[in-house]
């Protein structure tokens, strides 16, 4: 029996939205998709883990990725690089597998123009005021960042038409109840299936 190709999801949304919290709530709850981590050159946060919730890399090394084609994507952002390494991401899609990357905006658009058979999630806040309370609550970025980071915030924002679903982080619990109602409308789809069925049917 051939293996049916896992689905690449993709989450990301502004800056302060909760992307990581979200995604590690989905972790929690074990669901059957794994969590691609990604590859930055920004300093770990408290609690952050190497290889756990980011492969931590100097600008030199990841350049050298760059250079050897080892990233489905990479961006730039706010004075440091992010970027997910292709191997993990195509091996498992193959294992039959479902993935989720949780990416900076730019990543994401990136990943829509070669990956277009993935499914897009763009996570917003809210409301801009909230955002900015997120960023501030931190307590690890100066105010001119935060300045910086809404300003990018509000251009992020204008980017979700390209999209394929909008979800709202207001309560951590409800917008993972809705990132897992959307997996498993995917799985759902016509021509998804399609193939299946015309083995089962003899027309293959």
């Amino acid at each position: 029996m051939d293996i049916e190709r896992g689905i690449l999801f993709v989450l990301s949304g502004p800056s302060g939205v909760g992307k990581g919290t979200v995604c590690k709530a989905l972790r929690a709850q074990k669901l059957d998709i794994q969590y691609s981590v990604s590859a930055t050159t920004r300093t770990p946060r408290a609690g952050e883990v190497h290889g756990v919730d980011y492969f931590f890399k100097t600008k030199e090394e990841f350049q050298h990725m760059i250079e050897n084609n080892e990233l489905l994507e990479w961006a730039e952002y706010v004075g440091n690089f992010y970027g997910t390494p292709i191997e993990y991401v195509n091996q498992t899609l193959d294992e039959g597998r479902d993935v989720i990357l949780e990416i900076e905006v730019q990543g994401a658009l990136q990943v829509r123009k070669t990956f277009p058979e993935g499914v897009f999630i763009f996570l917003t806040p809210p409301s801009l005021e909230e955002l900015r309370s997120r960023i501030v609550g931190r307590g690890t970025e100066t105010e001119d960042l935060i300045n910086n980071r809404m300003t990018v915030a509000r251009e992020e924002i204008e980017m979700m038409q390209h999209y394929d679903y909008s979800v709202v982080n207001d309560e951590i619990s409800s917008a993972c109840s809705r990132i897992q109602s959307i997996i498993t409308s995917e799985h759902c789809k016509v021509d998804r299936v399609t193939n299946r069925y015309k083995k089962l049917l003899g027309d293959e």
